[in-house]
């Protein structure tokens, strides 16, 4: 199980530093209803990748991730197709980003976050978390790293719920600052979203960059092998 939590981390850390769920939940910190909707979009953003998961391990399970031990081809070429994929998406990221002075557009949803109640905040962190591209991409590719191990399904289980929680720890820091320190919090979690909305779009390329060519490169291996 240790070799399917550690080809799957890489993936689980991409998922954790995305800045924009990052920035709605610090935004979400600041309404009525802070303390309702900073666990109820944890709760979402698990449900989210958790839905993912079992769709890619049932899948992954019934098609023969595993070839005694090894990834079966196909996984192979998957991994090839995500990885090509977030090398997409980070070109697009990077050629998107703010040039001299310009300020980070930010989507327009964000504008009524901290209007946001708790059933819509669970369901906003489970499209995040599953839908957003992005993750939708490193998710997957974390199921299949998972799946090609060739563990038993319980085990595989395990260790996508800890490819799970670390791909929460990004949107969780706000709420465990939030709950722990109170209005003290404030400046802090204000700071953490002007960094990360300067700088989505870099963060966002080279995640995607560097994680689409260990994809890449991992593929080619078993392939070559």
């Amino acid at each position: 199980m240790g070799e399917a939590i550690g080809g799957s981390l890489p993936l689980a850390v991409g998922i954790a530093l995305s800045p924009l769920p990052i920035i709605a939940v610090v935004l979400m910190l600041t309404s009525r209803q802070a303390k309702v909707n900073g666990p109820a979009f944890l709760v979402g953003w698990l449900l989210g990748l958790g839905i993912v998961g079992a769709l890619v391990l049932s899948l992954a399970g019934s098609g023969g991730a595993s070839d005694g031990g090894a990834p079966a081809t196909w996984v192979s070429w998957v991994k090839i197709v995500l990885g090509v994929l977030l090398l997409l998406v980070a070109l697009r990221q990077f050629r998107g980003r703010p040039h001299g002075d310009e300020e980070a557009q930010m989507p327009e949803w964000m504008a009524s976050i901290d209007k946001t109640s708790p059933l819509a905040a669970l369901g906003l962190a489970a499209v995040l978390a599953g839908a957003n591209p992005k993750n939708l991409l490193l998710a997957v590719g974390g199921g299949a790293a998972i799946a090609q191990t060739g563990i038993t399904g319980a085990q595989q289980a395990t260790a996508y719920l800890v490819f799970a929680l670390i791909g929460t720890l990004g949107v969780g820091a706000p709420v465990v600052l939030y709950f722990a320190l109170g209005r003290r919090s404030e400046r802090m979690l204000a700071s953490l979203k002007d960094w990360m909305g300067a700088h989505n779009a870099v963060i966002m390329s080279v995640l995607c960059l560097v994680i689409g060519a260990k994809l890449i490169g991992d593929a080619i291996g078993a392939l070559s092998g």
